[in-house]
């Protein structure tokens, strides 16, 4: 199998946010949209009716803990919150802090190309811990 995002925690360390019970948390290397950030199942699904109860309702907790700590950090508008699979067929959300001074806003955030923002390694490095200080996770972890 040939998923990106079976490899991606391995692939990009330097973009970790967290590993938790039964997500990797990381940030997204274009930074077009301060904070977007995926979360992935660490194990290869497809679908949330795939898993059981128990294991889906602490995936969407995930999910939900990662979107409030974005919230404390960016203060968005509106966080938008993406489960697709049509392109990467692995379970992942992205989570976009939306502000309605951005570009697109309110459209979605593919509604149009747009040029990638890479941050320098330091501003990467500042904005993750800060989601981490918002997780209350120990960025030494």
């Amino acid at each position: 199998m040939n998923c990106p995002m079976c490899t991606r925690w391995n692939d990009e360390p330097q973009l970790r946010i967290a590993e938790l019970d039964h997500c990797y948390v990381q940030l997204n290397r274009d930074q077009f949209f301060a904070g977007y950030t995926f979360v992935f199942a660490k194990e290869h699904v497809t679908e949330l009716f795939h898993l059981a109860p128990q294991l889906r309702h602490g995936i969407i907790e995930e999910v939900n803990r990662v979107a409030e700590a974005l919230n404390a950090v960016f203060a968005p508008t509106k966080m938008n919150y993406e489960l697709l699979g049509n392109m990467v067929p692995h379970m992942h959300w992205h989570l976009v802090p939306r502000f309605d001074s951005d570009p697109l806003w309110p459209r979605p955030i593919w509604s149009e190309p747009h040029e990638e923002v890479h941050l320098r390694d330091e501003q990467y490095h500042q904005t993750i811990t800060r989601i981490q200080a918002a997780l209350s996770i120990d960025p030494q972890q």
